[in-house]
């Protein structure tokens, strides 16, 4: 049986079906550090060996062009990204007006007259 020390989590792990859940093992029971290193070794193994898999410039660009087109399904989370780009945009159109009105509060009269020189 599974104590909270042996599955890592720190209580008793629990299945849906209310029972326990078996320890973890071999690569799960690893921590991340371990796994990464692990991984790591495999697939520089697989590009010495030459059976890695590397995307060309238009492997990747039909890849993002498909993950774009599933994202622009969602109506709601592109209306979501859209506000959230016009409030930025009208935000920074803000503060650059209040720096440039700063600049002429400051500068008075002499900064008005070298303007209109200019």
């Amino acid at each position: 049986m599974a104590t909270g020390k042996e599955n890592g989590k720190g209580g008793p792990a629990k299945t849906s079906a209310g029972g326990q859940a078996p320890a973890k093992r071999g690569f799960a029971a690893m921590d991340q550090n371990q796994q990464r290193e692990i991984a790591s070794k495999g697939g520089q193994a697989a590009h010495q060996k030459g059976t890695a898999h590397e995307f060309d410039s238009e492997e990747a660009r039909r890849a993002g062009q498909k993950g774009g087109e599933a994202v622009s399904r969602n109506r709601a989370h592109m209306a979501d990204i859209g506000r959230k780009g016009g409030e930025s945009r009208q935000s920074a159109q803000r503060a650059a007006a209040a720096a440039r009105n700063a600049g002429n509060r400051q500068g008075g009269k002499e900064a008005e007259g070298k303007q209109k020189d200019s």
